[in-house]
């Protein structure tokens, strides 16, 4: 395993989740809670956003614990899922960029995390453990 890739990544996707958490209820929900749309909507939309921000600070913790402390091989396991999980929560900001001519730059953060995880837990060609 190479740990200096999973610390890059478990840095970048705190920093994501603390960019989500503050600018995101600034420019994204703030304005959808002064909207005329209706409080059921408002609630829906509300929760999965705050379900969004759980699952980045999860999942920090998870990259982080893995890229800075010793842990079992079960605990490394549960990082491929993640990574996956990030490389293909991308793909609709990509869509959704190319087919509504916006740039909905979620993908930047999302993919490069997983891929970094995906390289972080490749083999090290020596027996050595990287940082």
């Amino acid at each position: 395993m190479k740990r200096i890739y999973i610390k890059i990544a478990g840095i970048i996707n705190l920093l994501g989740a603390i960019l989500h958490t503050v600018g995101g209820q600034m420019e994204l929900v703030n304005p959808l809670l002064d909207s005329n749309i209706s409080i059921q909507q408002k609630a829906e939309l509300t929760g999965a956003w705050h379900i969004v921000t759980i699952l980045l600070f999860s999942t920090s913790y998870i990259i982080l614990k893995v890229g800075f402390k010793k842990v079992s091989h079960q605990a490394k396991e549960f990082l491929k899922p993640i990574a996956v999980l990030y490389i293909l929560s991308g793909i609709p900001f990509l869509i959704t960029s190319f087919l509504h001519k916006v740039y909905a730059f979620q993908w930047i953060l999302l993919m490069p995390i997983g891929i970094l995880i995906l390289m972080g837990l490749q083999k090290s060609s020596s027996n050595k453990q990287n940082l």
